[in-house]
């Protein structure tokens, strides 16, 4: 496929396969292959009518965890638990499981790397992380100063994740099932929502926030918030971040 629906497959490919997929250059073109079964094949089939399917070696159930790369961004080393992080790391384990979110996507890492550039001006700053996945941002928020943190999220198996992966790093962080588009959210410091476009911008009317922090769509998408002054964009592999301040929240 071309680059411009690339970008559009790779967004697919992440709600399809939150465990991992690979992305390959063959002469010009990109193509995206994941391992599944043969329920995974009829998913992929919905979205994608041409698909090659090949048969792979025993064991390729293991493999996924050959996606899975320890990521770093500033003082941040992100990983799992079979790898082994440098000396001068803050380290965050972070296993792969069925809740989205190991650091390696370009969305995450643009909100790692927005966090830790606003950790000096936001000092002990509280944080609501929406749509908090395996919890690998509001684990990042806290060991860099940020808290108290409150991760939500509409799927208990995200919010066991969080849980067991704040536990695991020995980082406090309080993570509660709710629907942010419905639930009554806290006023905080900083939100955090790496979710959908769509998502965000139902949610920008709903927040108290002093700075907003939202990723998870596509560098071609422009969002614009009502009641929100755009800041900064970052951009990595087709995919965008945006800070916002919220004028009336501002101190």
């Amino acid at each position: 496929m071309s680059a411009a629906e690339a970008e559009l497959a790779r967004a697919a490919f992440v709600e399809l396969f939150p465990k991992g997929f690979e992305e390959c250059e063959l002469a010009g073109d990109i193509e995206l292959a994941a391992y599944t079964d043969d329920a995974g094949e009829a998913r992929v089939r919905e979205r994608f009518p041409a698909v090659a399917v090949s048969e792979v070696e025993p064991g390729w159930e293991e493999r996924w965890r050959e996606f899975h790369r320890p990521v770093r961004v500033g003082p941040l080393w992100i990983g799992p638990l079979w790898e082994t992080p440098p000396a001068d790391a803050i380290a965050l384990f972070v296993e792969p499981a069925r809740a989205f979110g190991t650091g390696g996507h370009a969305t995450t890492r643009l909100c790692l790397e927005l966090l830790v550039d606003l950790s000096s001006e936001l000092a002990g700053a509280s944080v609501l992380d929406l749509g908090c996945g395996s919890g690998v941002l509001s684990i990042a928020a806290a060991s860099l100063g940020y808290g108290p943190v409150l991760a939500v999220d509409l799927e208990a198996e995200a919010i066991a994740e969080t849980q067991r992966n704040a536990q695991a790093n020995g980082i406090q962080v309080e993570a509660r099932l709710a629907d942010a588009l419905t639930a009554e959210l806290p006023a905080c410091d900083l939100a955090l929502a790496n979710i959908a476009r769509s998502t965000v911008e139902a949610l920008a009317g709903r927040l108290r926030c002093r700075v907003l922090v939202a990723s998870g769509y596509l560098e071609t998408e422009p969002v614009e918030l009502p009641g929100f002054r755009h800041r900064e964009r970052r951009l990595a592999e087709g995919w965008a971040a945006d800070v916002y301040e919220h004028a009336d929240l501002l101190a």
